[in-house]
């Protein structure tokens, strides 16, 4: 259920041999170094449910790998907007061993379907392509290589009048994705399995609750949701 590297990732991968690049969070040699990779390396840990009610109402359960702070934050920001494309394939398998601990856990049952966050087309156009989306991919390969049954579902469209979010308080984040998150059936997980929402990070939720509007509305059922990092918050155990 795994999906092979594709041409982008090889050539990203033949860059880093012919001009290796920094590690985003330190600076040091190795696109990401092995003391930052520490950062997601632990096991996910439950978020807190945001104050408002009625976002906390719409989001399924979540978890996260980190706070986003430290060398995560740079180097979601670097693969995001700094033209570091070699760095969500690398996030994503950090990802991969948090969808494994959840499996363990009994959190989620095979065969899960990653669903990764939308994002907007003129923002993944920017990007050269869909951070998320390859986080996703590159989760679902670790998972497959661990012999546990894992698959890719970008089923989840953000529609063009949908505005950037940055800036935007919580409030305005909620209004500004209302309805604007919308299900391709092409792309769909399967009737009846877990699917799992996959994101780089989580602010005040909003997309996430729309995401699993959109799933739910589908007839599917978001089980939960697992991020790279969370703004700080508090967190408990599983």
């Amino acid at each position: 259920m795994g999906e092979r590297a594709g041409p982008v990732e090889l050539l990203d991968a033949l860059a880093d041999l012919v001009l290796p690049r920094p590690c985003p969070g330190c600076g040091r040699a190795g696109p990401w170094c092995v003391n930052c990779a520490r950062t997601v390396g632990r096991a996910p840990r439950r978020i807190r449910p945001p104050d408002d009610p009625a976002a906390a109402a719409g989001l399924p359960p979540a978890w996260a790998l980190a706070h986003y702070t430290g060398p995560i934050r740079a180097a979601v920001l670097a693969g995001k907007e700094k033209g570091r494309r070699d760095l969500p394939p690398r996030l994503g398998q950090a990802l991969g061993a948090g969808v494994l601990q959840l499996l363990a856990w009994g959190a989620v049952l095979e065969p899960v379907w990653l669903v990764p966050a939308p994002s907007r087309p003129s923002a993944a156009r920017r990007r050269g392509g869909d951070p998320v989306r390859a986080m996703a991919t590159a989760a679902a390969r670790t998972v497959a290589a661990a012999g546990r049954a894992c698959g890719v579902a970008p089923c989840l469209v953000t529609a063009g009048r949908a505005r950037d979010s940055v800036g935007l308080d919580a409030d305005a984040r909620r209004r500004n994705l209302s309805g604007r998150i919308r299900l391709r059936p092409g792309g769909a997980p399967p009737p009846g399995a877990d699917v799992l929402l996959l994101d780089d990070v989580l602010t005040t939720g909003a997309t996430a609750v729309a995401a699993a509007a959109a799933l739910t509305a589908a007839g599917h059922r978001p089980v939960g949701l697992l991020t790279l990092a969370a703004v700080p918050r508090s967190v408990s155990g599983r």
